[in-house]
C-alpha cells in the first residue's frame, strides 16, 4: 500500500529522498490535486556544479516525471553574498564576471534532466539577481526585515554552529537567509511556487520563506529536504582524493565520470541505483542483492546508468567500453581522457612529476612526490619509484601514445602532437 495519495511523494519516499518536510500530509495533499510549481536554487560558486548537487537535481526530475512544474533558480544575487551553511568561514566573493560565467557554466547541466519550454509542466530557469540587485534596502528592512526575529534566527544551525566553533559571522552573511527567504516569497507571488526543495543544511533558509510568504502574502507554502548525503566510509559525496566530482563534460570527462560511480563502495550500490538512476526499483532490489565479485556488475549498471543520465548514452557506452578495453583486455583505449604533449617537451625529457601535475593526478610536485613513494604511479603499466625519472620518446608506442596510471582506476593517455 503506498504510504502516500501522491506519486511524487511516493517516488521520493521510496528511493530514499526525503529528510524533512514541513506539513507532509497538505503538501501530499496538494500534489494529489494537481500538479504544482516547486524550485531548488543553486548558486554561481563554480563554474560547474559537483556530484553533490544531483540530488537536488533529481528531485526536479522526478518533480516534472510526475507532472510539477519546477523551476530552477540561479543565485546571481545571493551568490555575492554567500550561504553560510555548513561553512566554518565567509565564502570568497566573487566578481560580478566571475558570477555570469560560472553561471552559464552551470546552466548546461539542466537541460540533460529537464524539459525547458513554454507547456504547462515545462521547466523555467530564473535568477534572484533580477529582484534583489533593485532592491531598496530601507523599503526592504521596513516590508520583510519587520518580519524576522533575531532570537529565531540564532537558533538555526546555519548560525548556532558557526557561533559555537567561535567562527565569524559577518552581518553580510547573516543577510543570506533573510534574502533565500524573499526568494521564496517572490517565486509564489510570481510563478505561483509552493514548493521548495534543497539538502538538509537548508532546512533553516527554506522554514523562513515559508513563514515570510505567509506574512506578506497569506501563501501556503511548503518545504522539503533531502538527506545530505556521505558514502558507507564515511566521505562527503561530491568529493573525491583527486578533487571535486564535477558535472560539467569540460572539467571531468565522461570516462571519469563514469569511473567514479564504478568505484562505488559495495555496500552503497543500492542506495545510488535508487537515487542517482530512473532504473525500476524491482531491478534495483535485484542488482543490490548481488555479493562478492557479482556485485561488480552492479556497479558497471550505475555507472553506465548514471552517465547516461548526465552525458547521454553514447558517451556512457563509449566509457564502459573504454574501461573494458583497459581493465579486461589490459590494452590502450583512445577514448581514454588525454593530455597532449609537445615534441619539444618530450625531446627535452618531460620530468615525471610535472607529467603527474599536468595530467590532474595531483596537485602539486609534492603531492605527485607522494604518489610515487606511495607506488601509486605507473607508466605504460610499469611502477614509476625514481621522482626524477624522465619521461621521453623512448615511452611511447607507433602511435604515439604512453599511459601514465594512478593507481588501479585512473588513467590517462599521454599523446604527442605532431
Amino acid at each position: 500500500m503506498p504510504k502516500y495519495q501522491s506519486d511524487f511523494l511516493n517516488i521520493l519516499s521510496s528511493r530514499g529522498f526525503i529528510h524533512q518536510c514541513s506539513d507532509e500530509t497538505a503538501l501530499d495533499k496538494k500534489l494529489s490535486e494537481g500538479p504544482i510549481t516547486a524550485y531548488i536554487g543553486f548558486d554561481c560558486t563554480a563554474k560547474s556544479l559537483h556530484v553533490g548537487s544531483l540530488l537536488p537535481i533529481m528531485m526536479l526530475y522526478w518533480l516534472q516525471q510526475t507532472g510539477s512544474k519546477p523551476v530552477v533558480l540561479m543565485g546571481g544575487g545571493t551568490t555575492q553574498i554567500g550561504d553560510p551553511s555548513g561553512k566554518d568561514a565567509a565564502r570568497q566573493l566573487l566578481t560580478l564576471d566571475t558570477i555570469e560565467e560560472n553561471k552559464s557554466g552551470i546552466r548546461k547541466v539542466f537541460d540533460q534532466f529537464l524539459t525547458f519550454g513554454e507547456a504547462k509542466n515545462d521547466a523555467i530557469m530564473t535568477d534572484n539577481a533580477d529582484w534583489l540587485m533593485d532592491i531598496n534596502y530601507v523599503n526592504f528592512l521596513r516590508d520583510v526585515g519587520r518580519h524576522f526575529s533575531i532570537n529565531r534566527m540564532l537558533s538555526f544551525d546555519s548560525v548556532k554552529l558557526r557561533l559555537e566553533r567561535e567562527q565569524p559571522l559577518s552581518f553580510l552573511e547573516f543577510n543570506y537567509m533573510i534574502f533565500q527567504a524573499y526568494d521564496f516569497a517572490e517565486l509564489y507571488k510570481e510563478e505561483n511556487c509552493t514548493l521548495q526543495m534543497g539538502g538538509s543544511d537548508q532546512w533553516g533558509n527554506i522554514v523562513n520563506g515559508i513563514d515570510l510568504g505567509r506574512r506578506l502574502h497569506g501563501a501556503e507554502l511548503f518545504g522539503l529536504t533531502a538527506p545530505l548525503l556521505t558514502t558507507s566510509s564515511g566521505a562527503k559525496m561530491g568529493k573525491t582524493a583527486d578533487g571535486a566530482v564535477w558535472l560539467n563534460a569540460d572539467m571531468l570527462s565522461p570516462y571519469d565520470y563514469w569511473q567514479y560511480w564504478r568505484n562505488t563502495e559495495d555496500a552503497d550500490v543500492g542506495r545510488f541505483l535508487k537515487l542517482f538512476t530512473i532504473l525500476p526499483l524491482e531491478e534495483i532490489e535485484k542488482l543490490e542483492s548481488l555479493e562478492g565479485a557479482e556485485i561488480n556488475e552492479a556497479k558497471k549498471i550505475l555507472a553506465f546508468e548514471a552517465t547516461k543520465l548526465l552525458h547521454g548514452q553514447e558517451e556512457a557506452q563509449k566509457a564502459a567500453e573504454t574501461a573494458k578495453t583497459t581493465f579486461e583486455k589490459g590494452q590502450l583505449s583512445e577514448d581514454l581522457p588525454q593530455i597532449k604533449l609537445t615534441k619539444e617537451e618530450v625531446e627535452a625529457g618531460l620530468p615525471i612529476l610535472n607529467a603527474i601535475t599536468k595530467a590532474g593526478l595531483a596537485s602539486s610536485n609534492g603531492e605527485a612526490r607522494r604518489h610515487i613513494k606511495g607506488n601509486a604511479i605507473k607508466l605504460n603499466d610499469e611502477k614509476v619509484s625514481d621522482d626524477k625519472f624522465k619521461i621521453t620518446q623512448s615511452d611511447f608506442n607507433e602511435e604515439k601514445s604512453a599511459k601514465l596510471s594512478f593507481g588501479k582506476k585512473r588513467h590517462i593517455l599521454l599523446t604527442l602532437s605532431d
